[in-house]
């Protein structure tokens, strides 16, 4: 992989674009997204491999990415990846929230997180084990549930975040069909848990 987190001013970018947040807690919600560029968490199911790979050439300006945000009129910052955490993000959120943008995180929680986040999602994946405070940091918990067994692996993970932190289960697109009646059964014995559905497919848009 070759990252090059050196240049002042300027993030890895994969690509940014306007739409709806489609999961989660703010499904439905028009947002901005910065997905960054590279991630070694190697997830099988990845729906975006493309994003793993950093290069210098995807260096964009904080200054050329709020410009970007402020053409669109939400004020909904979504920070993505590949895996953003590998990066120190504290530049990034300064210049967007001194633009009066709210900042959302999606992480796997692998790598310590930086900046200043209006609300961190940490979505736990099995290939690179999240770090506690990571952990301790989630306003959400979203776990993607790729077969049965990873069910009993999110309980694993409630005494491990906030009290106040939001659980979510998301059937793994590919599996859907499969998990979501589990899922469906499981939330119904552990109401603590919500369903988190990825509407943007369904809808066709990014």
């Amino acid at each position: 992989m070759n990252i090059d987190v050196d240049i002042p001013f300027a993030v890895p970018v994969m690509e940014h674009f306007y739409t709806l947040q489609g999961e989660g807690m703010f499904a439905g919600k028009a947002a901005y997204f910065i997905r960054l560029a590279g991630c070694d968490v190697g997830c099988v199911w990845c729906d975006v491999k493309e994003s793993w790979i950093a290069t210098k050439e995807q260096h964009v300006l904080y200054s050329d990415l709020v410009r970007a945000i402020k053409e669109h009129p939400a004020n909904l910052v979504v920070v993505t990846g590949g895996e953003p955490c590998m990066y120190d993000l504290v530049p990034l959120t300064k210049a967007l929230q001194e633009n009066h943008l709210k900042t959302n995180l999606e992480t796997s929680g692998a790598y310590p997180i930086t900046g200043h986040w209006d609300w961190i999602c940490v979505s736990p994946k099995k290939f690179k084990a999240p770090l506690s405070q990571s952990l301790l940091m989630a306003n959400e918990l979203k776990v993607i549930v790729y077969h049965k067994s990873d069910l009993n692996w999110a309980e694993g993970f409630v005494d491990k975040v906030g009290k106040s932190c939001q659980l979510l289960l998301q059937p793994e697109w590919s599996k859907r069909s499969e998990m979501e009646p589990l899922i469906i059964d499981f939330i119904k014995a552990h109401p603590e848990w919500r369903l988190s559905i990825q509407t943007h497919k369904y809808l066709g848009i990014p």
